[in-house]
């Protein structure tokens, strides 16, 4: 959602808990066992709405600035916004990247991509932990 509000200087209004100071580090990446169904396609639909606004309201070469990337990358366009979203989804799409970093152990692109988080193995396997627990109590 970020890419398509701050990132255009559009902020999005909406208190979202991974991105407040007591929000971890990756913390978008997967939902908590208290999130429903509704919550999270409800979610969905509000960063969707959210995101067809700015690319309807601004031509392809609008400037914006993605501040958690290296500083030399992070004045980018529409354009460049709209490019980098779609390889993202499709690298995600039913999270076959996870059987991907399951199988052979990398992850990302690579490991010299600066968008994804630099882990040991023993970091990778104490966070999936958390992530597990909760998939495991959600389907209770």
């Amino acid at each position: 959602m970020e890419y398509f509000t701050d990132v255009f200087g559009r902020p999005h209004g909406r208190e979202v808990p991974w991105l407040s100071d007591a929000g971890a580090v990756d913390d978008d990446m997967w939902a908590t066992a208290d999130e429903s169904r509704a919550d999270i396609i409800d979610f969905y639909h509000f960063s969707a709405r959210l995101s067809d606004a700015t690319i309807e309201s601004l031509s392809l070469d609008s400037s914006g600035e993605v501040p958690w990337w290296t500083p030399e990358r992070r004045c980018v366009t529409l354009h460049r916004i709209l490019v980098h979203v779609c390889v993202e989804t499709a690298r995600r799409a039913g999270h076959a990247d996870i059987l991907r970093e399951l199988i052979d152990g990398t992850a990302g692109n690579g490991p010299q991509d600066p968008n994804f988080p630099s882990r040991t193995s023993d970091e990778w396997a104490a966070y999936r932990s958390p992530i597990e627990a909760a998939a495991r109590q959600a389907g209770q």
